[in-house]
């Protein structure tokens, strides 16, 4: 399941003809936030919006040109759920790195950046909707997911061809036109600020490693992978190095950042990432799936290689409890129907719960203890310990 912040959040779906109240509801375009003050953190969700905003408008028409249908339905559909949900936690904190790497909050630098760092909300659209297929997940943010959605359009519309395959066609298109858009987003942004080169190349790496951690994460479910090594490993790729330490990087690389400052900002990436995944995980079998928007029990249906699950079998190992053992290696077998609330009752009874609450709040708080020393404003570094402090919670 792909990382995102928890918190319900519905998107309209993509059938509906909502493209122009969403786009033309917004209050900023990023344009006035980045000639107002400082800013650093209070406003910079919404400035966030509103660029992004400003720049779909555009590409929306720019689609609608190409062929009216492909604007409406194709297009429409990566619009609304770019726009229709997400807290924005990665491009906030690209923004935040930019801030803490000495970048402006004010004139045409500020604006270029605010662009830049809105880009990775498409990233972010592309990693869902492909994620959703690969999962064959149900439903995104409590409303159908992508494939689902156009499944029940075929159905509806009585098309020729099988649904599955057209639903997924089409979020396999969907995420696709993001991943062009956020490029195009990115670049046309990136001659505007002091360092375009080192921003392109943290921008390369970062796609190539959530692509990375995309491939470890199938492969690891389709080979049963049992081992901590290799479910920390999809961790940092898939969700660190993407979701925290990359788009801080970014930012800072943006703005010229030092060696030092890049350091701190990438370490503390990493740990608080990889705390934010290990939560996640946590979620995705003790939380509620009218708060998540996604079904509880999802991983273990599929067979997730999870440090919860690998901690498990080896907890049950060691403790001798034999029945928690068979359970456990019976999670993505072939053919296995395991009960999800057995399994996260075994979990909790051989004590994996535990051991991956305490490692989550182990690394953000080592991750918190990287800031220390950081010349950066004052309301970056208290975003980044909030968020460091938000993501050691123990619930669930």
């Amino acid at each position: 399941m792909e990382s995102e912040p928890s918190g319900r959040e519905v998107r309209d779906r993509p059938g509906e003809d909502a493209v122009n109240p969403i786009l033309n509801t917004h209050e900023h375009t990023g344009h006035e936030y980045a000639g107002h003050g400082s800013g650093a953190v209070g406003d910079d969700r919404a400035a966030l919006d509103g660029a992004l905003r400003h720049y779909l408008e555009r590409r929306l028409g720019d689609a609608e040109r190409v062929d009216g249908e492909f604007g409406r339905d194709l297009a429409g559909t990566t619009v609304r759920f770019t726009l229709g949900g997400g807290k924005r936690m990665r491009s906030r904190l690209a923004w935040w790195g930019w801030i803490a790497g000495g970048g402006t909050s004010h004139g045409d630098a500020a604006r270029s950046a605010l662009q830049a760092c809105a880009a990775l909300e498409l990233i972010q659209t592309c990693a869902l909707v492909h994620d959703d297929v690969m999962d064959g997940s149900p439903t995104r943010r409590g409303r159908p997911s992508v494939h689902a959605d156009h499944v029940g359009e075929h159905l509806r519309e009585g098309f020729a061809g099988e649904p599955r395959r057209y639903g997924e066609a089409l979020a396999v298109l969907v995420g696709d036109l993001a991943l062009v858009w956020a490029d195009d987003m990115l670049g046309e942004a990136l001659p505007g600020v002091p360092e375009p080169a080192r921003g392109r190349a943290v921008w390369r790496e970062l796609r190539t490693e959530i692509m990375a951690g995309q491939f470890l994460d199938v492969r690891a479910q389709a080979r049963r992978e049992r081992s901590e090594e290799a479910a920390l490993r999809v961790d940092l790729l898939k969700t660190a190095s993407y979701s925290v330490e990359r788009p801080l990087h970014l930012g800072a690389a943006m703005a010229g950042a030092g060696p030092e400052t890049v350091e701190a900002l990438r370490g503390y990436g990493r740990d608080v990432g990889t705390a934010f995944q290990l939560r996640d995980d946590l979620l995705g079998v003790y939380g509620d799936s009218d708060r998540t928007g996604k079904p509880v029990g999802e991983d273990i249906r599929e067979g997730k290689c999870t440090l919860l699950l690998v901690a498990g079998i080896r907890l049950a190992r060691e403790r001798g409890d034999t029945a928690a053992l068979r359970l456990l290696d019976l999670v993505g077998a072939p053919g296995a129907d395991v009960d999800p609330v057995e399994v996260a009752d075994a979990l909790d009874r051989v004590g994996a719960r535990d051991l991956v609450r305490r490692r989550r709040r182990e690394l953000a708080a080592r991750g918190g203890a990287r800031l220390e020393g950081l010349d950066a404003p004052g309301p970056v570094l208290e975003g980044l310990r909030a968020l460091a402090a938000s993501t050691a919670q123990d619930s669930p």
